[in-house]
């Protein structure tokens, strides 16, 4: 019988620009794509002045869609559908081509989404990749752009713009000053803007994830992850400018810069240049997950939205490599004591910490803190934000004796603050510590205490079973006590 990890699914993302087949595995708060596929069509190629889909492009589309779905079948993906969106909802023979498809893959859904059930995907989508995301989505593709108002309840106003990037060029006819006052007229008459200036703005779609890379290759930001790559208003500003300016010879030479793109780029920061003036954004956050990421939460896990992403990522990764599936909770009672007045923010990331504590146990022991580092920072998973990732994989290389001067901790220093580092460090000791006390053995750490008594570190311990006079039970007290800056001590409390 077929299990929860082990069902597929997959959609067809059929835009203006591009087409992607993405196939998830499993029932997960996180989607996991085991295939990933994109050919660029540019359907929407000329529709501002034919008001007709490209032909090129829809000879091209049909034999694409003929490989998709021969993979969607062969892979047992269900559900599998496919999702058209502006391009083939505003020609005139867009619904002629939808029943060219229909008839070409017999009992595979087809639908053209109106421009709300868009803006409804791409919203659950950036729920999924960013919890709690509350202030504007803009979500750009090849035919429009889509301004959803988010809050951490859901989708509120939303509203679909003829600035998607084909058809702000063709409206334009390639000239960027008219592609700004095209953009300010549509920008100035969605009149619920008012009510998100001053708040995040968070952007999905292609183009705009372009724009994250080059700027990412520019400023050899230490982490080649755009998810949740953050911007402040005046470095976004300096970045679209940069952009609008530079020459597609000179873009070419970043590192990764996404060629297929380029055309693209300018016309994407005049959007982004734009949209900031109106907004006054509190600051850019890139988001990976859109539309197809937003159907797979509305058609094969809605119940899971509400999860924890990072904590589920956690337990899964707890569950395949590490040891056992009982010790981070006591862990997490144990390890309370590291900062008596913790955030909200920082308790939930030691939480994660145990979890993930015990997950390089079956690495090489001369590569397993560097494995374990890179493992955490460079996990696919929803949830984590950069800061996330670099903590927690110091935090980790630590617990694993990682040599403190090792290059490849260049992303946490790079990243982190003084303070923020230290809580990692101090806690990857204390889960240390914990380890060399118990072994892994979650029996034998609550036979021990860890605690403040007025400025001092005590351990405590209430059980024989415990090697008291371990060396590195001392050593490991020891390293944490500096690493706070205070004194510690043994005591034994032995039950009678």
């Amino acid at each position: 019988m077929e299990t929860d990890m082990q069902r597929r699914s997959a959609v067809v993302d059929l835009g203006s620009n591009s087409v992607r087949l993405v196939v998830f595995e499993g029932v997960s708060r996180n989607p996991l794509p085991i295939f990933n596929e994109k050919a660029v069509l540019r359907l929407g190629r000329g529709l501002t002045t034919t008001g007709r889909l490209n032909e090129e492009g829809v000879g091209m589309a049909m034999e694409v869609l003929s490989r998709f779905h021969a993979i969607a079948r062969a892979m047992q993906a269900d559900p599998f559908e496919v999702l058209a969106t502006a391009a083939v909802r505003d020609a005139t023979n867009g619904p002629a081509f939808v029943e060219m498809l229909r008839q070409s893959m017999p009992g595979v859904p087809v639908r053209i989404l109106s421009g709300k059930e868009e803006a409804d995907h791409s919203a659950i989508g950036v729920m999924c990749g960013i919890p709690g995301a509350d202030g504007l989505v803009a979500d750009v593709g090849g035919g429009s752009l889509e301004l959803i108002h988010l809050t951490e309840t859901g989708r509120h106003d939303a509203t679909t713009l003829p600035l998607g990037m084909i058809r702000l060029a063709d409206r334009s006819e390639g000239d960027l000053d008219a592609a700004k006052l095209l953009t300010d007229q549509d920008i100035d008459g969605v009149e619920w803007l008012s009510g998100v200036k001053g708040r995040p703005l968070y952007l999905v779609g292609g183009a705009f994830r372009a724009l994250a890379r080059l700027q990412i290759a520019r400023t050899q930001y230490p982490l080649n992850i755009v998810h949740y790559y953050t911007l402040d208003v005046q470095e976004a500003r300096e970045m679209t400018g940069w952009l609008q300016n530079s020459s597609r010879r000179s873009l070419e030479r970043l590192p990764g810069a996404p060629r297929k793109r380029l055309d693209d780029i300018p016309f994407a920061a005049v959007v982004l240049r734009r949209l900031m003036k109106k907004v006054q954004p509190s600051k850019i956050v890139f988001c990976v997950d859109g539309l197809r990421e937003g159907w797979y939460m509305m058609n094969v896990a809605p119940s899971c939205l509400p999860q924890d992403p990072m904590e589920t990522v956690a337990r899964d990764m707890c569950a395949r490599f590490g040891r056992s599936n009982t010790l981070p909770e006591v862990l997490w009672t144990w390890t309370g004591f590291i900062k008596p007045e913790e955030t909200p923010e920082e308790q939930r990331l030691r939480r994660i910490a145990c979890w993930l504590s015990d997950i390089g146990s079956h690495d090489h022991p001369e590569y397993r803190a560097e494995q374990t580092y890179l493992r955490i920072l460079r996990v696919q998973g929803a949830g984590f934000d950069h800061r996330a990732r670099v903590w927690l994989s110091l935090a980790l290389a630590v617990r694993y004796s990682v040599d403190m001067s090792s290059p490849a901790l260049m992303p946490s220093f790079a990243l982190l603050t003084d303070e923020e580092r230290r809580d990692a460090v101090a806690c990857g000791l204390a889960l240390r510590l914990a380890y060399s006390l118990s072994g892994g053995a979650g029996s034998l750490l609550e036979g021990t205490s860890l605690a403040w008594e007025g400025a001092e570190l005590v351990l405590t311990l209430t059980s024989a079973r415990v090697a008291v006079k371990g060396e590195s039970v001392r050593r490991g007290l020891e390293r944490l006590g500096q690493a706070l800056g205070v004194q510690t001590r043994f005591e034994v409390e032995l039950a009678v």
